[in-house]
């Protein structure tokens, strides 16, 4: 049997394999995170003694294709990030029958146990939530969503007749139901409340309806990929019946944007929304006026670790769709040019570029203006072009590019430069520091009624860049030290004069080395006309050298007009007053819950942060990014847990 070796790369994005083969995220994990077992799937992890049979059949069969002869084929490392029974069935029933109908049974089993470390026969999805009955199974089709957080409005501002949770009843919040999601070693999409339903989706591809006071399922859609962005429920006016059945947008971990029916769960439809290879959707979708606005992400940054690989081609976008259909409208590339052959590697591979500048972040809308801001990260092989680490401003009709705006010079980087630097041949010579923007544009107005474009990078720098004279830069202001993960990764939040800028400051910088100097982990409140710090609360260090967990903010907070909500890599979520920066109430999430599923673990907290709604506090925990603490809890809390 081969040896698997484990690693994660520093975004967390994927898991990839120093071995020719590839192990399942659930499989690698260690006994005492497998709390998503069932009875009888701790067997998943034995291989069968014809394992070696897979990697020959693969090879044969399915290698031309998933390690780059196809253009829309996602590479191997993505299919090992799935679970074995999602594969299987794309390979019985799904869009990979015809290629594998020349294939036994048993021979497309040990394919999915070489792809995913994990025997397909011995694997059991754990179980959801049960099914809701009598009047909890009903939409309360008088309620739309709220429109704040992504998808909706990115300042991550939730106004109290919509918060329902005055500053008195903050500390009372205790745990009134959780969700334990199957198979699951990380939460990640964002989740959104309407109709008294909770819509989120999950890493096993599962998309869940749950009646919000109970957290039974109204219905369960179960699609191919890890669901990473916010679920996004069109809306209509509050007290009035939709004329027609709503729908739901999001995007998955191969790139597809779906639609689906809010009260079936039914695909509605799916678009591919880039044919790269390496494309995916991490950023929520922003629905406007008749269209759907998509950013357009890669894990290429990822493929590139392998020395064979020509390194890179992809290039962020961010893709106008027709809502009724998932018709592309217009697509605009951070980069204009197609990459182009830049040499050789020491390797002797053909090198290309530019490349990346993806879209990770949930792009902003400006009706003013008639614009949509969007941020761009790093470059992916050298050279490093002016569209890198830059800010965007794009026409909503045509998709032509306005201005942009690059907030840092000379950014070339891939995931190759964390482990051996110059010493691999696909790293840039540029060797990062990997200072993307990867979190959401917050348009803002000072208190001298002037909008301003308020930017974070993870290089702990927040901008406010002026719309009208081109993104010209009003002010920066150093709320970090900054770092491959941050400074500032998932996202801000603003209220009517206040900043909220959560920073991480992780002690390594984009070649694996400790950074010196001061960190700065926790929140920071800015004036938003001024660009000056109004106070920081730097949160202490609890971990004590447990693994995977750290101090410092990673996900995005979400501000209410008293405090400002934030998750902690360490597993804490706090209220914090948003005057003066006291704690008002904290919670440790990295424990078990009982859930309506069973038991929850949480762990850390990264990506979206927290939903704030009718009194209630919603967030998921667990994010084993980054070697961070594993989890799969999605978490309710209310005052006194009512």
């Amino acid at each position: 049997m081969k040896v698997f070796i484990k690693c994660n790369w520093v975004y967390g994005f994927v898991r990839v394999f120093i071995s020719l083969t590839l192990m399942n995220m659930s499989a690698c994990m260690s006994p005492e995170n497998q709390y998503a077992a069932v009875e009888g799937q701790a067997d998943q992890v034995v291989l069968s003694t014809e394992y070696f049979l897979g990697e020959e059949l693969y090879k044969d069969n399915c290698a031309y294709c998933h390690e780059g002869g196809m253009l829309k084929a996602p590479h191997r490392d993505w299919l090992a990030t799935m679970s074995p029974d999602t594969v299987l069935r794309a390979l019985n029933e799904g869009v990979m029958k015809r290629v594998a109908e020349s294939l036994s049974l048993q021979q497309r089993r040990y394919v999915v146990e070489y792809i995913t470390g994990v025997n397909p026969v011995n694997y059991v999805l754990p179980s959801g939530p049960e099914p809701c009955s009598g009047k909890t199974r009903t939409f309360d089709q008088l309620k739309p969503p709220a429109k704040v957080g992504w998808g909706y409005d990115s300042t991550r501002f939730v106004p109290e007749e919509i918060a329902r949770l005055p500053k008195a009843e903050i500390p009372k919040l205790e745990i009134k139901w959780a969700l334990a999601f199957p198979g699951s070693s990380r939460a990640r999409s964002l989740p959104v409340v309407a109709m008294g339903a909770l819509f989120v989706g999950s890493q096993n591809g599962t998309v869940y309806a749950l009646d919000l006071e109970s957290g039974c399922a109204r219905w369960e859609t179960r699609l191919s990929a890890e669901i990473r962005t916010g679920i996004v429920v069109e809306t209509w006016p509050a007290g009035e019946y939709p004329e027609t059945s709503p729908r739901l947008f999001f995007g998955d971990l191969m790139g597809r944007v779906y639609a689906l029916d809010v009260l079936s769960g039914d695909v509605l439809w799916s678009t591919l929304a880039d044919d790269h290879p390496n494309a995916t959707i991490t950023g929520t979708p922003v629905l406007h006026k008749g269209r759907l606005y998509v950013p357009v992400s890669s894990l290429e940054v990822i493929t590139a670790s392998d020395p064979n690989y020509e390194c890179c081609t992809f290039r962020g976008s961010v893709v106008a769709m027709h809502p009724d259909d998932g018709e592309i409208i217009w697509r605009h590339y951070t980069i204009p040019e197609a990459a182009v052959f830049q040499g050789a590697s020491a390797a002797g591979i053909p090198q290309k570029g530019p490349s990346g500048a993806a879209v990770w972040g949930s792009p902003t809308i400006d009706e003013k203006r008639g614009v949509i801001y969007f941020g761009s990260s790093e470059n992916y092989s050298s050279p490093a072009d002016r569209n890198s680490d830059a800010i965007f401003a794009v026409d909503l009709e045509t998709g032509e590019r306005r201005w942009s705006q690059q907030l840092f010079v000379g950014d070339a980087w891939n995931a190759s430069c964390y482990f051996g630097a110059q010493n691999h041949p696909n790293c840039p010579l540029e060797l990062g520091p990997d200072f993307d923007i990867s979190a959401s544009p917050l348009l803002l107005e000072t208190q001298e009624k002037k909008q301003v474009v308020v930017v974070g990078q993870k290089s702990g720098m927040v901008f406010a860049l002026d719309p009208d004279k081109n993104g010209n830069i009003v002010w920066s202001t150093r709320a970090g030290r900054g770092g491959v993960q941050g400074g500032i990764h998932f996202g801000m939040a603003a209220d009517h004069s206040r900043l909220y800028v959560p920073i991480n400051d992780i002690p390594l910088d984009s070649v694996n080395r400790p950074i010196a100097g001061e960190m700065f982990p926790g929140i920071h409140a800015i004036d938003i006309s001024t660009g000056k710090v109004i106070w920081r609360s730097i949160a202490e260090d609890i971990c004590a050298g447990k693994k995977g967990c750290d101090p410092g903010i990673s996900a995005a907070v979400t501000a209410t007009p008293d405090a400002v909500f934030a998750g902690h890599l360490d597993g804490r979520l706090r209220a914090y007053d948003g005057g003066t920066g006291r704690v008002l109430w904290e919670v440790n999430t990295d424990r078990t819950f009982n859930a309506v599923n069973g038991v929850a673990k949480g762990g850390s907290i990264g990506g979206p942060g927290p939903v704030i709604v009718d009194n209630m506090v919603i967030v998921n925990s667990g994010y084993d990014f980054g070697e961070h603490m594993a989890g799969n809890a999605l978490l309710v809390f209310t005052p006194n847990g009512n």
